[in-house]
């Protein structure tokens, strides 16, 4: 067979064991996803165990929407009308050989989770929310706060299974199967064959991309899958790598009073890190994410009282804070750090040769004259490796800000107008250009009049702009200023979708749109009309039905 071509399977499991759902009561969980899209509404739920069942359900259905734990942030997992497959009970996990471990779509990443610690793996591409599927996050290309160190989710994907609409079902191997130099793959299908043409637009060159159909010369098919958003296929099972020794962690939560010092530390640790991993230096800084929480952020923390929640004070004039998550040998025990930051702190060495004590060094350059002045370290909030009590703290810290803005969203809704909705963006620039991003939101919100938060993964470039609606004209200015944002990131050579993907979102759409123009845009519907001809797979998303 050419390596262009994969031939399809029948589905395995017994059809005869589907069932719709139709009561009301049971449908209504999974009419809204973590977007709180409007107008939920479905055909039927099929809470599917086997391929056959899926295959049985696309093919009895005219429209189907699969989802996951519908944390989607886009609307991409609210059904309009469809008949929902969940993929929750497809939960088997499989045993870890080989540096790679199989599992169902329905498993949640804190159940990876759990099952890697036992044997001492550790699957680092998650998204902030670990109730994630697998499923879900392969559908999106997921990312998250590690993306710096560990890229995206693509990256750790070696075999897909997935059932395609017309119920043929596709073993996908990284590496086998790759497409034509002219720019297309051959499926070869129950009812013969059908040829999928490769977009031929250019993608930006940034870490993380969650934007419309993955597309490359002479790519691989499993990459045309990833990132799709469930509009080709429904993905079952999933080979991953994994890492296969854990790291200790350490968390730190840094506060400045400067925005330019905070970001040159940034760049340093980047720097630094980098050079660890290239020289396997067992001494070096190793950093693998850096959070970032701008200053009305640590606002929103004082209001809602997270901070004394958390057991973080967050000194007044603190203009930004950084939450790093510094990796440090395995098996490093709580009372070893605890050993250096003594030496550092008490002693005055700013030269402690661990990856802890280089860390610090590097803290005292950026951020106070000598780490001796215990002054300076109060200000710093640190979980050893191995507290996991302080370091869930920290997280649920940064978890807060977004809590905090849908909070004030869901009160602007009851009281001002039920219009109100999710106002935000999820744009990606190279880092160096990050600073110039970063102004643009900034002056864009504030010419508006907008009352804004900024958090996200500073290490990646990728931060995430939010309106604090208080109207609805709050709302309505607040999308045309992300178009605007995305334009800019476009400019600087980004991308206006990093991480959450499209979905349904109608300024995410335009934004696709942006970033690739309207012939981009009828070069993925090309790819969705050869694999689900009859548009039935999650009609939509990404882009407006056919």
């Amino acid at each position: 067979m050419n390596r262009w071509a994969l031939r399809a399977r029948r589905p395995t499991g017994d059809a005869r064991a589907l069932q719709i759902v139709h009561d009301e009561d049971r449908l209504r969980p999974y009419l809204e996803d973590a977007a709180h899209f409007p107008g939920g509404r479905a055909a039927g739920l099929v809470a599917a165990g086997s391929e056959a069942e899926i295959a049985a359900a696309l093919t009895s259905a005219s429209h189907v929407l699969p989802v996951g734990a519908q944390s989607s942030l886009t609307g991409g997992g609210t059904p309009m009308g469809e008949v929902v497959i969940t993929t929750s009970r497809l939960s088997r996990i499989g045993p870890v050989s080989g540096g790679v471990v199989r599992v169902e779509a329905g498993v949640t990443l804190t159940a990876l989770d759990d099952a890697l610690a036992r044997v001492g793996g550790y699957y680092p591409p998650a998204p902030t929310f670990m109730g994630a599927f697998i499923g879900g996050t392969i559908a999106t290309n997921a990312a998250g706060a590690a993306t710096f160190k560990y890229g995206t989710t693509r990256d750790w994907v070696e075999a897909l299974t997935i059932v395609l609409p017309g119920g043929d079902v596709l073993d996908v191997e990284r590496g086998k199967t790759r497409a034509h130099p002219d720019g297309y793959f051959e499926l070869e299908l129950s009812k013969g064959v059908t040829r999928v043409p490769i977009p031929r637009y250019g993608m930006p060159r940034v870490p993380k991309l969650s934007a419309g159909y993955f597309a490359e010369a002479e790519m691989d098919l499993i990459d045309l899958f990833i990132g799709s958003e469930g509009t080709l296929g429904v993905v079952t099972a999933a080979t991953l790598r994994i890492v296969a020794e854990r790291p200790a962690f350490c968390l730190l939560f840094i506060p400045f009073d400067d925005r330019a010092r905070a970001l040159h530390f940034v760049a340093r640790l980047r720097e630094v890190s980098r050079d660890t991993v290239r020289t396997r230096d067992p001494r070096g800084v190793d950093v693998s994410a850096v959070e970032h929480m701008d200053e009305r952020c640590l606002a929103l923390l004082r209001e809602e009282g997270a901070d004394r929640a958390c057991g973080v004070a967050i000194p007044p004039g603190a203009k930004l804070a950084l939450l790093v998550t510094l990796e440090l040998p395995p098996g490093t025990s709580s009372d070893r750090a605890f050993e250096d930051i003594g030496r550092v702190g008490v002693a005055g060495e700013t030269s402690v040769d661990s990856p802890l004590g280089r860390f610090l060094g590097l803290l005292s350059e950026a951020y106070c004259a000598s780490l001796s002045d215990s002054r300076c370290l109060d200000q710093v909030e640190i979980a050893l490796p191995g507290d996991r009590a302080r370091a869930a703290q920290l997280l649920a810290l940064r978890e807060a800000v977004p809590a905090a803005v849908n909070s004030r969203i869901g009160r602007a809704q009851q009281a001002v107008d039920p219009r109100i909705e999710k106002t935000a963006a999820d744009m990606i620039v190279p880092f160096e250009r990050f600073g110039e991003l970063l102004d643009c939101y900034e002056r864009e919100f504030a010419r508006r009049g907008l009352d804004a938060a900024i958090w996200g993964h500073i290490s990646d470039g990728n931060v995430h702009p939010n309106v604090i609606p208080r109207s609805m004209a709050d709302v309505e200015s607040g999308r045309e200023a992300i178009l605007a944002f995305g334009r800019e990131a476009i400019r600087l050579g980004g991308s206006p979708l990093a991480e959450h993907g499209v979905g349904r979102n109608r300024t995410k759409q335009r934004l696709l749109t942006e970033l690739y123009g309207q012939n981009g845009i009828e070069e993925m519907r090309r790819v969705k009309r050869a694999i689900d001809p009859e548009w039935k797979l999650a009609p939509g998303v990404l882009f407006e039905n056919s």
